[in-house]
């Protein structure tokens, strides 16, 4: 029983005494060199117990509607919606995306989808998991990407 716990651990043993010879075997300016290489995050260095100071962010106003780029996509919201509240007792984005208030705001209605539970069940008031519009539509923005992309539209949508 002993010779064959041996025989489980010698590999690990084995690569565990190779990792420490390649650490000593290492010259001291190679080890140097790797410490340093500074990567910059989205916090620009800040440390996490700091607050980054805010950005000069303006919210982009009103843009055509955007395309999908693919076929579930939500909708962008092509406006801004700074200072909108929507709580568990009022959504300020049913003012104009209600059925009732799309004729006179010009608005797109909420899709039918948005009054189904999750069993299927149709309401007649939008369902409470479809209630909170940022959880799935966020503001367009002409904005560059943050980090390079090799993203592709949907070959339908195309």
């Amino acid at each position: 029983m002993k010779l064959r716990r041996l025989l489980y651990c010698l590999p690990l043993l084995l690569a565990f005494a190779g990792l420490s010879a390649q650490a000593v075997d290492k010259p001291a300016d190679k080890v140097a060199d790797k410490a340093a290489v500074k990567l910059d995050g989205l916090r620009g260095g800040t440390p996490l117990n700091q607050d980054n100071p805010p950005n000069n962010y303006r919210q982009e106003r009103d843009h055509p509607v955007g395309e999908r780029d693919f076929v579930q996509q939500p909708p962008l919201i092509p406006h801004t919606i700074s200072g909108y509240q929507v709580t568990k007792n009022f959504n300020k984005c049913m003012d104009c995306h209600a059925w009732q208030k799309t004729k006179e705001s010009g608005a797109t209605k909420i899709s039918v989808t948005h009054f189904r539970t999750r069993d299927g069940v149709e309401l007649d008031k939008v369902s409470p998991r479809r209630y909170f519009c940022t959880q799935c539509h966020v503001p367009q923005s002409d904005a560059k990407p943050l980090v390079p992309n090799t993203y592709e539209r949907a070959k339908g949508m195309q």
